[in-house]
């Protein structure tokens, strides 16, 4: 149990003497009805029993802060990381600002802001290892940081950037509430240590003493709606209708006359200088999904036609299946798909414990698509096994294989596509990511087919004119979901705005050029495909062409998403601080709270400790001098 001082200041006790019974969103206060078994009022940790002082242990608690009173003197950050041990580049709480208006009325409020311990926390939901809990008792959400493998997919999800993934342990971890000081009545750290009681906790909708309102939102502070967080504002002082970002991120806040709220519109801070950039497009944490995306649609494309194409009879594709390059292309396939998987099992914190990948089958789209995707390559496999036999036996095994795969290829699939409608994330949120996947899929599944066709020269003119009709069809399937996306990103007054100026400022050039590739492949391909032109050089443009603008737009899709994050400062939770301090050496000092990317060296180095610890070094040695000897 957490060591109660005898002599607690009474700022630093909980007093809720009396609660409401539903809150705003019109859940219950109560997590658990007074009569279920589950209320322990009794309970045993580390062996000690004890009996909660806190009466109000099975009621949803919950922050409250009063933007008026915060100095930003970061103390709440400070008495949260000593607490919680955490290394200089981790904040469990973080205090960012806004700020508008002109001299000499120059308005800022500051924001101190961690896990809001939400009524639907959509970080229980993503998370594949179950590494979330929403508890009973107090209505905290925890997480465990030895179950986690490092996907980071809760922190795509969270609207408030509660989540925090360690670069270097390659694992993530969050506010607990201090759920340790609430069972001995006392506030969490970072509350008892703020100096201006700007920051207040209890059961949720209860109204501190010396405060009159209860807002769900100040300037900054992103949408409710998602999760329903469980935190109250006061902000009564007068703003400017513009309240703005210092960091880097291109959004300010604009009051709604109408309903009396600042909502996130487009700060064009950097300019309309379209730019290459071409080092951040292809320098991104997240390049191993572009190669997995890319190599398992193209995989699952050229499955799909392989196997529906015999099914159903279309002759071009029975006759592929008859010809020298039918083993070749699944042996490919193979390949592919496993570079892609062993890919983006190696981006994970935790590479070797990718099988908790499987534990939230129920909830996370994650796990979901794992198992798709594992089921997919599953069935690939038996059907290219299969494939070197004849026989009735091996065409009965092969079809059943094929089944399991086309299966595995909708589901996974599907949750692929699923797993990124964020609304954290709006740029994603588009029914354009389902085009992308699809159209690239296709059209990279046929340019397998076609490359292995030409090497072993088996294609005849129909089959060519029939596979450039399919890339032509994916993409203008992509193309199509491309010009519906520009069109909605355009007139966006959320963070999609932002991702729709960094499309066309920081990445403008290369943006343009990927939908001038797109354009070139639609057109050759369906010139291809309504001539009969076959030439193996106009071929090889077309894939040239195809490959080059899935790469690029796949690269894109995951650097210009700009996520409902709360705003930072200049220096700390800034992303364009972080990028400057990792490419000028400034991230080697600790103090400035930025670090490199080495989870991969930690594992190492945490793996070779254990072995010195097992004596395994020893034992190893041991059978080296046998087998010498």
């Amino acid at each position: 149990m957490f060591p109660r001082r005898e002599n607690e200041p009474e700022y630093a006790l909980l007093n809720d003497p009396e609660t409401q019974l539903v809150n705003r969103y019109g859940k219950p206060v109560e997590t658990v009805p007074r009569n279920d078994s589950r209320r322990l009022e009794d309970f045993v940790i580390n062996g000690e029993s004890q009996k909660s002082p806190n009466p109000n242990r099975y009621r949803q608690h919950g922050f409250f802060f009063t933007a008026d009173n915060c100095i930003a003197c970061h103390a709440c950050e400070a008495a949260c990381s000593e607490k919680n041990d955490n290394p200089a580049h981790l904040a469990f709480r973080s205090v960012g600002f806004v700020e508008g208006g002109s001299y000499p009325d120059y308005r800022r409020i500051n924001i101190s802001m961690a896990c809001n311990h939400c009524d639907d926390p959509v970080c229980l939901k993503g998370c594949p290892t179950r590494a979330y809990t929403k508890f009973a008792e107090y209505g905290a959400v925890l997480q465990d940081p030895d179950i986690c493998f490092g996907c980071g997919y809760c922190t795509w999800v969270c609207p408030y950037n509660a989540p925090q993934l360690d670069p270097v342990k390659g694992q993530v971890s969050k506010c607990n509430m201090c759920v340790d000081r609430l069972e001995v009545g006392l506030k969490p750290a970072c509350v008892s240590a703020c100096l201006g009681k700007a920051l207040e906790f209890g059961v949720i909708e209860n109204i501190p003493e010396g405060r009159e309102q209860a807002k769900t939102g100040i300037p900054g502070f992103p949408r409710t709606d998602i999760t329903y967080p469980n935190i109250r504002f006061q902000q009564k002082r007068s703003l400017p209708r513009e309240m703005k970002r210092v960091d880097s991120t291109p959004l300010k806040y604009r009051k709604d006359d109408r309903e009396g709220k600042f909502k996130p519109v487009l700060d064009p801070k950097q300019g309309f200088e379209r730019k290459w950039n071409l080092k951040k497009l292809l320098g991104s944490h997240e390049n191993a999904h572009i190669a997995f995306t890319l190599s398992a649609q193209a995989v699952m494309g050229a499955f799909a036609l392989l196997v529906l194409g015999s099914w159903t009879g279309v002759t071009p594709l029975t006759d592929y299946q008859q010809s020298a390059a039918f083993v070749p292309v699944l042996i490919l396939m193979v390949m592919l798909m496993g570079f892609g998987m062993f890919k983006l099992n190696m981006h994970l914190g935790k590479p070797h414990r990718f099988y908790r990948g499987f534990y939230n089958l129920r909830m996370s789209p994650v796990s979901r698509e794992i198992a798709g995707v594992t089921l997919f390559f599953i069935g690939l496999g038996g059907y290219t096994l299969f494939s070197f036999f004849d026989g009735s036996w091996a065409r009965l095994l092969a079809n059943i294989a094929a089944a399991a795969g086309l299966l595995g290829l909708g589901y996974g699939g599907y949750y692929m596509y699923k797993l990124y409608r964020i609304p954290a994330r709006p740029y994603w949120d588009h029914w354009h990511t389902g085009a992308a996947f699809i159209g690239s899929g296709l059209a990279l599944g046929v340019l397998l087919l076609a490359l292995a066709g030409l090497v072993f020269d088996s294609l005849n003119a129909t089959q060519w004119r029939l596979l450039a009709g399919l890339v032509a069809v994916g993409m203008l399937l992509e193309g199509a979901g491309l010009v519906f996306h520009y069109r909605d990103l355009g007139h966006s007054q959320s963070e999609a705005a932002a991702s729709f100026y960094e499309q066309g400022t920081t990445y403008g050039r290369f943006y343009w050029l990927r939908n001038l590739l797109l354009l070139s492949a639609l057109l050759l391909a369906c010139g291809m495909a309504i001539s009969g032109w076959s030439d193996p050089l106009a071929f090889g443009l077309l894939a040239l062409l195809v490959a080059a603008s899935a790469v690029l737009g796949r690269a894109m899709f995951f650097v210009m998403v700009v996520p409902t994050t709360m705003p930072g400062a200049f220096f700390w939770r800034n992303k364009g601080f972080v990028e400057h301090a990792r490419e000028t050496g400034l991230a080697d000092m600790p103090q400035l709270g930025v670090v490199y990317e080495r989870h991969h060296e930690f594992r190492l180095v945490e793996l070779l400790q254990t072995l010195r610890e097992t004596g395994f070094k020893d034992k190893l040695d041991q059978l080296k001098r046998m087998f010498a000897g």
